[in-house]
This record gives structure tokens, C-alpha cells and sequence, in this order.
């Protein structure tokens, strides 16, 4: 699950053969490729160009989302490295890699249960100084959780909570899920009525629709989507001091994205037996190492 076959750059061939390895400065000895197609030399090395180590720079990422800010992780590498770097470059890395990364772990296919949940938040990006622009934008965080392994769906960043931004998230959450999921708890927005039953589709076998859709509207004293909603408070507080969030809605969708690596593959639940959402939901993949980021990483350039 983890290695995929490896193709040419160039030309997009499969023929490959192993061709020695090149030295780098900061990552050893690289293995390198040739295809035998159009004899193109090649390495795969998600760092290429870095000139931090794989170790640093995935440490940075850890440290990140686990709670410090980009000057915090500045000033904590200040105590123990002798080089260092600027604060946006940690910003860079975060943005870079957590594109990177879902990229891989977006096509996954989930073992879910057969309840989800699916919430949307509003949340307020400031609009970057930088162009003259001022004030606040609201945008729009729809996110959809698997209530058997808490392995959340899809957390999807944008600017509007319209029929196109809500079925693209469902459309990712049923393609994840395949067949698996049978019950789908929403808000009371009125969107998700027809929305959710056409995703799913309509068995003419037995006569009735492949999905339940339930409503719960806080509003008439019917309850909360507990799940989602904790998930909800857990990014208030984390973004809260986020300054990677003002100006560009292209950043602030990869630190969301970001954040949903760190909760599935990296962040320990305690109402999980400290274990990983994606331990339960993904039971194929195997890390090896502590080092969760590095080998996300790898994975998602093979």
C-alpha cells in the first residue's frame, strides 16, 4: 500500500531500473533511477533543494501542530542548532508539505463505519495588509467525521457553503468510504436535503434510498453532532493565534489540510486506547518509525 511503481519524470514510463546512488549534502547517499525507455537519470527525493535535513524540517512540522507558533519553533531551534532560518520559511515548509501530503492520504480508501458526520463552521480569515486590502473575510470549514474510528472524512476549507463546495465534500467522503456508510447526521440546513440522498443514490432493489439522513438543529433542542463539534473547537483553538490564515484562502487551505494530517495519522485519542484514527481506519498502514511526517512524506512522492 505504501510503495507505488515508480515512473519517469519525463516520459511517464514504468521501465525503470536502479542506476547507484548520488551523494548529497544534507540526506547521505540518494538512490538514483534510469529509465530504460529514454535513459533519463532521476532521483526521488521529496527534500531535493532543501538545505535543512529531512529531520529538522519534519520536526518544525510536529512542533507546529502540536501547539507552537512559526516563531515559537524558530526560537526553540535557536537553542540547539547553530544555523538557523526565518520563521516564514517554517511557514513555507508547512504550507509545501501539507499539500504534499494529502495529495497521498486523500486517495486512501477508508475501512469506516456506517455513521458519519458532517458540520460546517464559520471562520474569519483576516485579509492580508500586504495588498491594501483590509478587514475580515468569512469563509467556510466543512468537515465530515467516521464516528466508529474518529477518522475525519475530509476537512475542507472555502469560501462559501454552497451546494457546490457541501457536495464536494460528500462526493470525497462516499469515494473514501465506498459502500460503507449508511447513516449521515447533518445540521438543519436545508442544502443537505436532496444533497445527501443524491450523493449516496437510490437502490431500485429494494425501493428506498442507499442513505438515512438525519437532521439535528441545535436550535429546536434536538442536540449537537458531538463528534464534529469537538473537532470544531479543537481548530478554533489551535488557529486562533494562526497568522498563516490572513490573506490568501490558498494558505489557509493548506494549514486546514495540515491540520487534518496531524489529527488522523499523527495525534494519539485517548478515547481510542491512545491510538491514531487512522490506525483503526487504514489498519494497512504500517509506520516504522516515530518519525510519522518523514515517512508521510516519502509515501507521498513514490
Amino acid at each position: 500500500m505504501k510503495n507505488k511503481e515508480i515512473m519517469c519524470p519525463k516520459c511517464k514510463s514504468k521501465e525503470i531500473k536502479k542506476d547507484g546512488k548520488r551523494k548529497t549534502e544534507n540526506r547521505g547517499k540518494v538512490q538514483r533511477y534510469k529509465c530504460k525507455s529514454c535513459s533519463n537519470r532521476f532521483i526521488i527525493d521529496p527534500f531535493a533543494r532543501m538545505r535543512n535535513t529531512p529531520q529538522k524540517i519534519t520536526c518544525a512540522l510536529d512542533l507546529f501542530f502540536r501547539g507552537l507558533s512559526t516563531r515559537g519553533v524558530q526560537e526553540h531551534f535557536k537553542a540547539f542548532f547553530p544555523h538557523n532560518f526565518d520563521h516564514s520559511t517554517i511557514l513555507r515548509w508547512i504550507r509545501k508539505y501539507s499539500i504534499q501530503i494529502s495529495k497521498y492520504t486523500d486517495k486512501l480508501n477508508i475501512q469506516s463505519g456506517s455513521y458519519i458526520e458532517v458540520d460546517e463552521m464559520e471562520y474569519h480569515r483576516r485579509l492580508s495588509h500586504k495588498k491594501g486590502s483590509k478587514g475580515i473575510d468569512k469563509n467556510w470549514s466543512i468537515n465530515a467525521i467516521d464516528v466508529k474510528t474518529r477518522f475525519l472524512l475530509n476537512s475542507h476549507y472555502a469560501k462559501f457553503r454552497n451546494k457546490k463546495e457541501l457536495r464536494c465534500v460528500l462526493n470525497e467522503v462516499k469515494n473514501k468510504t465506498q459502500d460503507r456508510v449508511k447513516i449521515v447526521t447533518t445540521d438543519g440546513l436545508t442544502t443537505y436535503t436532496n444533497l445527501v440522498k443524491k450523493t449516496w443514490g437510490y437502490d431500485n432493489t429494494i425501493g428506498k434510498y442507499k442513505i438515512r439522513h438525519k437532521v439535528v438543529t441545535a436550535s429546536k433542542g434536538e442536540g449537537f453532532n458531538i463528534l464534529v463539534e469537538r473537532i470544531h473547537n479543537s481548530i478554533r483553538q489551535r488557529t486562533n493565534s494562526f497568522r498563516g490564515l490572513h490573506g490568501s484562502i490558498n494558505s489557509a487551505y493548506s494549514l486546514m489540510k495540515g491540520i487534518e494530517i496531524y489529527y488522523n495519522f499523527i495525534k494519539k485519542h485517548e478515547a481510542l486506547n491512545y491510538k491514531t484514527p487512522s490506525e483503526l481506519a487504514i489498519p494497512k498502514l504500517k509506520f516504522e518509525t516515530p518519525n510519522r511526517w518523514l515517512e508521510l512524506i516519502e509515501w507521498s512522492r513514490k
